[in-house]
């Protein structure tokens, strides 16, 4: 009788309440996924991903707390979580449009994506000003010292300027293109600030090798001879990082800025700059 009266004040289709969660997710993105970008795409179906135990659940039966499940359960960090309260917003504004739901059900916006994260994941720290000076002042005693600040100067992750070779780089225009990048939106031309050029051209004239930095032996790099090699007695030698004790592993570990920190001082500079 309860249930009667309910749906006699808010009446809704029968056939539509049988929907399951997936069913939405399918027809919503058959509609949506043509009008963006493929990097979008990967990011919504990166999400979904997480949804599993929602996927065969009835729509209309999906309530705040089991959204809020998936988000406390999946283990991810913001920008990943960011992704999948827009996911679920656009899911449901989809199901409200096509009658699956009321208008007043959709409650996505209450759901908190703030206080959850990858408890392995690094916490980011851009460099400071004082630190920034510092690698300026010690540039000329080290070569390897003037990679970190092409790295903050030009905002590419470490992989892409380990990975850049000097036929994509063009002094004379001062600029360079990015080929291969972690996402599809990182395939880019980035330009040669003035600030860092006689440092590129430096590593473009210091020997044979095709890309753009290189071993002492004029090598192209790889990722780990860098990071523990050059990278990790930069950051120490600077006092830019330490050795801890790992309480769970019980041996030392590294603790202080690592490369991506570079892409957020960027971003600093930038701003500051608008």
């Amino acid at each position: 009788m309860t249930a009667l009266a309910e749906f006699n004040a808010n009446p809704y289709d029968v056939n539509a309440a049988k929907v399951t969660f997936e069913d939405v997710y399918e027809r919503w993105s058959d509609e949506h996924f043509p009008t963006v970008s493929n990097s979008n795409v990967k990011g919504y179906r990166a999400a979904w991903a997480l949804c599993d135990k929602l996927a065969r659940m009835r729509f209309v039966d999906v309530k705040l707390d089991h959204l809020q499940m998936i988000v406390d359960e999946s283990g991810k960090n913001y920008p990943t979580l960011r992704k999948l309260k827009v996911l679920f917003g656009l899911m449901y504004k989809y199901a409200v449009i096509h009658e699956i739901i009321p208008k007043e059900r959709n409650l996505v916006e209450y759901l908190d994506i703030k206080k959850v994260g990858n408890p392995n994941a690094y916490n980011r720290e851009p460099f400071s000003k004082t630190e920034v000076a510092k690698l300026w002042d010690a540039k000329d005693s080290n070569i390897y010292y003037t990679v970190i600040l092409m790295l903050i100067y030009t905002g590419c992750r470490i992989g892409e300027l380990l990975d850049l070779k000097k036929e994509d780089v063009n002094l004379e225009d001062r600029y360079f293109k990015i080929i291969a990048s972690k996402t599809a939106a990182g395939i880019r031309t980035a330009p040669i600030a003035e600030k860092v050029y006689p440092l590129f051209e430096c590593w473009y004239n210091l020997n044979d090798c095709e890309y753009l930095l290189s071993t002492p032996d004029g090598e192209h790099f790889k990722y780990r001879n860098y990071y523990d090699s050059y990278w990790i007695p930069l950051m120490l030698e600077f006092g830019f990082g330490k050795f801890v004790i790992d309480e769970t592993k019980k041996e030392p570990v590294y603790d202080g800025h690592r490369p991506h920190d570079t892409r957020h001082t960027c971003i600093s500079l930038l701003t500051e700059k608008e």
